[in-house]
């Protein structure tokens, strides 16, 4: 071997080492970067000598789509959980404390306080002032219910206005990396970089991708609609000013395609867009729609009652009085128009004997012919809150029931969702967490193999700078010997 030959083979080692010096300390440095992944010097034997061909990026493609199929479910899940605990505290406060099933029993309790001493009207004052707490839980529960929904469809908005920023960043990093593969550069950064914006998309909806020429990639959503072909799809929401009961919510579309919602507290909704759907127009529309339940039980358990009369809104009364709500059929919003006849209200200029006498809505529906001590009126009130009645199913809960035992089987419900939804959001947790760390075991950098690797191309670094010595010395002494 010539000492030209030997010097090369000396240069290039050290040029070689040198970069994979430099890619194992870059390693070493975004060790603790959940989205960078590892890089390789794969070195080719050359005659004489070697050299640095490529710079090799560590990947698996199954592991990291499962991850972001495991984002996308959790992201749903948290935000179905985390907005049923703010509805919760809305509606029904800490320990349910200003619950409508709270107020009802404290009704109930009024109610045979009066039945117990007729002639107090201290007592009677005592019944109305129960009502009006029932009559404020259902109506502030109402505005509670409809302002969250407000809320919700802001937060639609904002995320619908991130994911479209999303999608413009990944355009970018999508050029970078075809200019890159296309000038045979290396694209290690702009892949990083697009896979982590990939993984933010799959927070907002459930995505799906094929790579196409010139690492190209295309993102559709998992049933088929196309987010991302050379340029981002446009991803589209009109947000509403404000709710009413039984107003549904507007749609968010991706490419004119409209985005579904899932169902259940275990949520089929994929992908936060999806969970806030389903929190906007399941969860706190069935939620509403208890509430309208209660309050026309409870007209309906009030109602005054006479011979050859039809039965007439009494202690409850509503938009519609005198009339009666149908049985067993929904009247949206009918939590948030219920309130105490001002006929019965002290406040008002009322008499709350008129509970106990009836005729709240004339001389016909008076039943009292007995004096003070009549108390059959009160009594059968009291019954009639504990008596079956029909509800409506679309309410998501029994169909047959009293109206004090729905109001609680309204709490059961929800917390009962919750709960699930709780073990499902940790659940799906888990499961993003672990794929996560199976990617990045797969994939990410362990410190002690890069540091023991750099100590290996230390001792590489001073062979070929031996060799190098050796080299300089033989020439010089050649030199020296030619002289």
């Amino acid at each position: 071997m010539s000492l030209s030959s030997a010097l090369s083979i000396a240069q290039s080692s050290l040029l070689a080492t040198s970069k994979q010096t430099s890619i194992v300390s870059r390693n070493v440095a975004d060790a603790s970067n959940s989205d960078y992944a590892r890089r390789t010097a794969v070195i080719t034997s050359t005659a004489p000598g070697a050299r640095s061909v490529e710079v090799q990026r560590a990947a698996n493609d199954l592991l990291f789509r499962q991850n972001l199929s495991a984002l996308s479910a959790w992201s749903g899940q948290s935000a179905l959980y985390s907005g049923m605990d703010q509805l919760d505290l809305a509606v029904n406060g800490v320990d349910n404390a200003s619950s409508p099933s709270t107020a009802i029993a404290n009704l109930q309790n009024a109610l045979q306080l009066y039945a117990t001493t007729p002639s107090n009207q201290n007592l009677g004052a005592s019944v109305i002032d129960a009502a009006k707490d029932v009559v404020r839980s259902l109506n502030d529960g109402t505005t509670a219910i409809q302002d969250f929904r407000t809320q919700t469809d802001s937060q639609i908005a904002t995320a619908v206005d991130d994911l479209n920023s999303l999608l413009s960043q990944f355009q970018d990093a999508n050029k970078a990396v075809i200019s890159g593969t296309r000038s045979g550069t290396d694209v290690s950064d702009a892949l990083d970089q697009r896979d982590a914006l990939l993984k933010k998309i799959a927070e907002y909806v459930p995505v799906s991708t094929f790579t196409r020429g010139d690492n190209d990639m295309v993102i559709t959503t998992t049933d088929g609609t196309t987010l991302f072909e050379t340029v981002p799809r446009w991803v589209s929401f009109t947000p509403s000013a404000g709710y009413t009961a039984g107003i549904p919510g507007n749609t968010i579309y991706i490419d004119n395609v409209p985005v579904s919602a899932g169902t259940g507290d275990n949520t089929s909704a994929v992908g936060k867009l999806a969970g806030l759907i389903t929190l906007r127009d399941s969860v706190a529309a069935t939620m509403q729609s208890q509430l309208d339940e209660t309050a026309r039980g409870l007209i309906t358990a009030f109602a005054e009652t006479a011979p050859s009369q039809s039965d007439a809104a009494g202690l409850f009364t509503w938009s519609g009085a005198p009339a009666v709500p149908a049985a067993g059929t929904l009247v949206n919003g009918l939590a948030s128009s219920i309130s105490v006849n001002t006929a019965m209200d002290p406040s008002a200029g009322g008499d709350p004997a008129l509970l106990r006498d009836g005729g709240a809505n004339g001389a016909a529906y008076i039943l009292n012919t007995s004096g003070s001590s009549y108390s059959d009126l009160l009594i059968a009130y009291g019954d009639r809150l504990d008596q079956p009645m029909a509800f409506d199913a679309t309410a998501g809960i029994t169909t047959t029931s009293s109206v004090s035992d729905y109001a609680a089987n309204a709490i059961g419900w929800f917390e009962s969702v919750r709960q699930q939804a709780s073990t499902t959001a940790d659940a799906k947790e888990a499961l993003a967490t672990r794929t996560a760390e199976a990617l990045s075991n797969d994939t990410g950098v362990n410190v002690d193999q890069e540091m023991s690797l750099l100590l290996d191309l230390e001792h590489t670094y001073q062979a070929s700078a031996r060799m190098m010595k050796t080299v300089d010395d033989m020439l010089s002494a050649l030199l020296d010997a030619v002289g």
